[in-house]
């Protein structure tokens, strides 16, 4: 079955009548942005939400292994799995403006793949080394110091077992990956892989075969996808304009662009990649000022799904037949207010179009 995310940004709140009235829209998940400089704490809302609602799931939008002590981490999004009794997702990549907001950049390729590896052992509630776990060397003196009897001698969730949390399925690992490596290793490691790559089928296709070639063992998986919904195309332009750069980004974010990319394309990859502000991220409109006279609008319909209901219908169908199992839908909750009915188009006619394609 097609599960159909929300995603979410510095403007996803936390209150009742947001959380339920997500949930009847028919969205299967929603998604919580985990950068601590521009967005609340993802787990603080997810608690909330995991409160508020039935059947929806949840999940970081994403997180990375920097910000947090990978136990940390296991233990907060083990913590929804338990409040919502089996709706958590753990939503990870290598990071990108919470890693930027503290002076760095995303971590190396190989800190990645062990994170992961200590996630889904701590997630399955197995014990790790401490050096495994992602603790900060030289910020503090080992524990064999301290006057005991006994100590710890690894990472382990304990109450996995215990309470709430006992008898639940394990919080499965969701990786975004745009590049080769990342989707190879998440392909070998996780349960799901959310791929960023654009909307085009040329691309989708790539991704997928990177996947399966690095693991045939078939994963769930999904995409993360800007769809601006609008009967007006014109309008609908003026904002996918603006939308499409903070994704794309993540195509040329270590300089070449990856994957399958013609003259046109890797043109605008490259005003992406010179002229992108990481100052304004979360700020939805501020992109297009910056770099918008470099883009194309034929880019941006390439890129992302922009247009009618009907043309997002058929473009999503279009991927979903490809092979994917999860879309991870970026516009609904950041169109302009002015839109007022037409900003609902998409949970009112595309969503239900989807499901009665199956």
């Amino acid at each position: 079955m097609l599960e159909i995310w929300r995603a979410g940004g510095s403007n996803t709140g936390a209150t009742p009548e947001l959380a339920r009235g997500v949930e009847a829209e028919g969205w299967d998940g929603q998604m919580f942005m985990d950068s601590q400089s521009l967005s609340a704490d993802p787990y603080a809302q997810m608690g909330a939400w995991a409160a508020w609602t039935d059947r929806l799931k949840l999940s970081p939008g994403v997180t990375n292994p920097f910000t947090r002590n990978l136990a940390v981490s296991a233990a907060s999004i083990a913590t929804i799995q338990a409040i919502s009794q089996g709706r958590a997702v753990m939503g990870i990549g290598r990071g990108d403006s919470a890693l930027a907001y503290l002076g760095y950049a995303p971590v190396k390729l190989a800190w990645f793949e062990k994170s992961l590896e200590t996630l889904q052992a701590l997630l399955s509630g197995e014990e790790v080394p401490f050096a495994d776990s992602g603790s900060t060397t030289g910020a503090a003196p080992s524990h064999e110091g301290l006057s005991l009897g006994a100590r710890p001698e690894g990472v382990r969730l304990r109450w996995l077992s215990q309470g709430s949390a006992k008898g639940l399925p394990k919080v499965p690992l969701d990786v975004a990956a745009t590049g080769p490596k990342v989707i190879a290793m998440a392909a070998r490691i996780a349960e799901r892989i959310t791929f960023s790559v654009g909307a085009e089928i040329e691309r989708m296709e790539w991704a997928l075969g990177v996947a399966r070639e690095a693991e045939p063992t078939p994963r769930s998986y999904g995409a993360q996808l800007v769809v601006v919904c609008h009967p007006d195309p014109e309008t609908a332009m003026e904002v996918a304009m603006h939308m499409a750069p903070p994704l794309a980004r993540f195509q040329v974010i270590q300089g070449k662009t990856v994957g399958p990319a013609d003259a046109a394309m890797a043109e605008n990859m490259d005003a992406i990649k010179t002229g992108y502000d990481m100052r304004k991220h979360g700020v939805h409109d501020s992109q297009e000022r910056l770099i918008g006279s470099s883009l194309t609008p034929d880019f941006v319909k390439r890129f992302a799904i922009v247009g009618s209901p009907d043309h997002c219908t058929e473009r999503l169908l279009a991927l979903r037949k490809v092979g994917l199992e999860r879309l991870v839908v970026v516009g609904p909750g950041f169109y302009p207010p002015e839109w007022g009915e037409a900003g609902k188009l998409f949970a009112r006619e595309v969503i239900p179009a989807l499901r009665a394609a199956g």
